[in-house]
């Protein structure tokens, strides 16, 4: 398509090192930096031999052998991270909040966007699940930037009442300011030791959780495979 290729010219020629362009090929980067730039009749005669002198140019940027293949790579990995950007609604998070009283509990719920799930952990020191639990959704966290994890103790929020040791650990889940689903007692829903894998299975299960968010692109010298970007 034509926007597409416009594009991966103009990012060929912004890829280019400045310094070792000449003032000719400098001369087309500001004018492709500046796609909209108004002619007066007077200047025709200078946009025709522009518009020639650019398509020369350009043909000569664009099949430089030995870097175009480098430069194509760069190219399909900015529109992977344009497209990863897009798809990316929501603030991110990537830890485990620690609520410290009822009106912080009630703010994370009532307070966040209503796309945003938020999950949250009660629970008590010396619990057994507890400790568990917590490491395994600080992992989760890490994994799932776009939910709110949080956790605070049950003599914490307010209702401890409704909190005993016999339900705990309990997590809640919202969206929306609506509670989703209501686990009470879970560590019972895993074998005696579990991990973070377990946990998200199991919200998974009930469909709790987004889809994995994309790995980073590339590595760090800017090299990436091609199956990266197929």
């Amino acid at each position: 398509p034509k926007g597409v290729i416009n594009d991966w010219r103009k990012f060929k020629l912004e890829s280019e090192d400045r310094d070792s362009l000449s003032l000719s090929k400098k001369e087309i980067l500001r004018q492709m930096s500046s796609p909209h730039r108004s002619f007066s009749k007077d200047d025709k005669d200078t946009r025709q031999r522009f518009c020639r002198k650019m398509s020369m140019q350009e043909y000569e940027l664009i099949h430089d052998e030995q870097e175009d293949e480098s430069c194509l790579q760069k190219y399909r990995k900015r529109c992977m991270q344009d497209m990863h950007q897009r798809l990316s609604f929501g603030p991110k998070y990537g830890y485990v909040c620690e609520l410290q009283n009822g009106e912080q509990f009630l703010e994370a719920i009532e307070k966040e966007r209503k796309t945003t799930t938020v999950i949250v952990h009660i629970y008590e020191d010396g619990i057994k699940g507890c400790d568990a639990l917590n490491n395994s959704l600080t992992c989760l966290a890490a994994e799932y930037t776009t939910v709110k994890f949080c956790k605070i103790k049950a003599s914490n929020t307010g209702a401890g009442d409704r909190f005993s040791n016999e339900v705990l650990p309990t997590l809640l889940v919202y969206k929306g300011g609506e509670l989703l689903s209501n686990f009470i007692s879970i560590s019972e829903q895993f074998n005696e030791e579990f991990f973070a894998v377990d946990v998200e299975s199991f919200l998974n299960e009930y469909g709790l959780l987004p889809e994995r968010e994309l790995p980073a692109l590339g590595n760090g010298n800017g090299n990436m495979d091609e199956q990266d970007v197929e």
